[in-house]
C-alpha cells in the first residue's frame, strides 16, 4: 500500500521536548537538532551539564537550539536521570562553527547497538527551481538501494553515510530494498521535494525487529534570492520551519528527479559519537 511522508503538524513534539534558544539569538550563532532514532528507549538528552531534553521519546525530532560557536559536551542518559555522569550514549564533545547547522542523531549502528552520529547540514543556496534531499542512512539495516520505477537511484548506501541528490521540485514515488535487491522493504511511497529547501530524511529503527522508521528535517529558506536566508526551526509547517516527520516500515524515503539528477556522497560531515 502507497504511503505519503507528511508535515510536522501531523507529528506532536511537546514543548517540553522542543529545543528552545536564547530569548535574542544572535545572527551568527550555530543551529544545532537532535533527532533520537533509538527504538523503545526514552532517554534525557544533556548539553554541557544541562537536561535540555527531558524524557524524550523515540521517532522525535526536536529544535534547532541557536547557540553561540564553540565546544559542546552532549549525553544522553535514560529518562529521568539525576544528572548526565552515567549516559547510555556519550559523552562527546562536538564543535559547533558559526551560522553552521548541524543534526545529533542518537541511533542504532547497523549492528544494532546504540550509538550517536553528528552530521553538518548543508544550508548553501540552491540554484533557481531546484530542492535538494539528503537521505541518511541510521537504521540497524545491511546497506539499501533506492528504487524508481523498479531500478535502484541511490544504491549501497550503509549505515552512517548520507547521499544527496539535487533535483527539480515534485512528488515521486519510491521504494528501499536491500542492496541488490529489487524487494522493497520500505514502500512504495510518495516524497515531495520543494524549491529553495533542503530536505534531509533519516531511515532508523531495526530491520530484524521489524521496526524501521523514517524522520524527515525540511531547512528550508535556501533561495538563491536575496529573500532566502539560510537556517531551520522545528515546528509546525509554516515558512522558515524546519519540520520533522515519521512514517512506520510501509513508508519509504527517497526519489527519482525526473528532469535528472545530480549526486554526491558525502561522508566527511558525519562523525559517530561512542
Amino acid at each position: 500500500m502507497r504511503t505519503s511522508l507528511f508535515s510536522a503538524g501531523a507529528v506532536a513534539i511537546a514543548a517540553a521536548l522542543t529545543l528552545a534558544g536564547p530569548a535574542q539569538a544572535a545572527e551568527s550563532d550555530a543551529q544545532l537538532s537532535v533527532l533520537h532514532g533509538v527504538p523503545g528507549l526514552t532517554v534525557d538528552v544533556w548539553v554541557n551539564g544541562e537536561r535540555t531534553l527531558d524524557d524524550f521519546a523515540p521517532g522525535t525530532l526536536a529544535g534547532p537550539l541557536a547557540l553561540p560557536a564553540g565546544d559542546y559536551a552532549l549525553a544522553i542518559t535514560a529518562a529521568d536521570a539525576a544528572d548526565a555522569s552515567a549516559p547510555v550514549i556519550g559523552p562527546v564533545t562536538v564543535t559547533l562553527a558559526a551560522s553552521g547547522n548541524y543534526t545529533a542523531v542518537a541511533n542504532l549502528d547497523a549492528e544494532g547497538k546504540p550509538t550517536a552520529n553528528f552530521f553538518t547540514n548543508d544550508v548553501s543556496p540552491l540554484d533557481p527551481g531546484k530542492g535538494k534531499l539528503t537521505v541518511r542512512q541510521t537504521a540497524a539495516a545491511p546497506a539499501v538501494d533506492v528504487l524508481a520505477g523498479g531500478a535502484p537511484v541511490i544504491s549501497g548506501l550503509a549505515n552512517p553515510n548520507e547521499e544527496t541528490l539535487t533535483l527539480d521540485p515534485g512528488t515521486l514515488s519510491v521504494a528501499v530494498a536491500a542492496a541488490g535487491t529489487t524487494a522493497p522493504v520500505i514502500g512504495p511511497a510518495d516524497v515531495t521535494v520543494t524549491e529553495g529547501t533542503h530536505t534531509v530524511v533519516y531511515a532508523w529503527g531495526s530491520l530484524a525487529d521489524n521496526n524501521l522508521q523514517l524522520a524527515v528535517q525540511n531547512v528550508e529558506g535556501l533561495h538563491s534570492a536575496p529573500a532566502g536566508v539560510p537556517g531551520a526551526r522545528s515546528g509546525a509547517a509554516d515558512a522558515g520551519n524546519a519540520t520533522a516527520a515519521t512514517v512506520g516500515i510501509g513508508a519509504a524515503v527517497l526519489l527519482l528527479l525526473a528532469g535528472g539528477v545530480a549526486v554526491s556522497r558525502r561522508q566527511p560531515a558525519v562523525r559517530r559519537i561512542r
